[in-house]
């Protein structure tokens, strides 16, 4: 999956929900609105884990719902870090992929001489 492409489809999405509702898409409205979502998928994990009411919905549907809502989180992430400049794909890279076993094995990577210790942490 090209992040970069994504990024701009789901910009596209987004801009085409907020200026049909009428509402602006601000610090605060990225970052309200993908808590909101992280709630939405607690609320899913809850009834897809037998520890909220399943509310009628089938084995199924509480699967699709799960999977919706991991989806909702991820695209919000993506619009938040678009909306700060944060290149998430240059983040991950150095945050987590440091870290990757074909990495490590050599000690330090050429290209971002990463990782700097074992201690750092993910």
């Amino acid at each position: 999956m090209d992040l970069a492409r994504l990024s701009d489809d789901i910009e596209v999405v987004s801009d085409g929900y907020a200026r049909a509702h009428g509402f602006t898409r601000d610090d605060t409205w990225f970052l309200l609105k993908l808590q909101e979502e992280v709630g939405e998928l607690t609320q899913a994990f809850l009834m897809r884990s037998g520890q909220a009411r399943a509310k009628g919905h089938s084995r199924r549907e509480l699967e699709d719902r799960f999977g919706a809502e991991l989806a909702d989180v991820l695209c919000h992430v993506v619009l938040m870090a678009r909306h700060h400049g944060v290149d998430l794909a240059e983040q991950v890279d150095r945050k987590w992929l440091v870290w990757h076993p074909d990495r490590v094995a050599g000690g330090v990577d050429d290209a971002t001489g990463h990782p700097e210790s074992a201690d750092q942490a993910l």
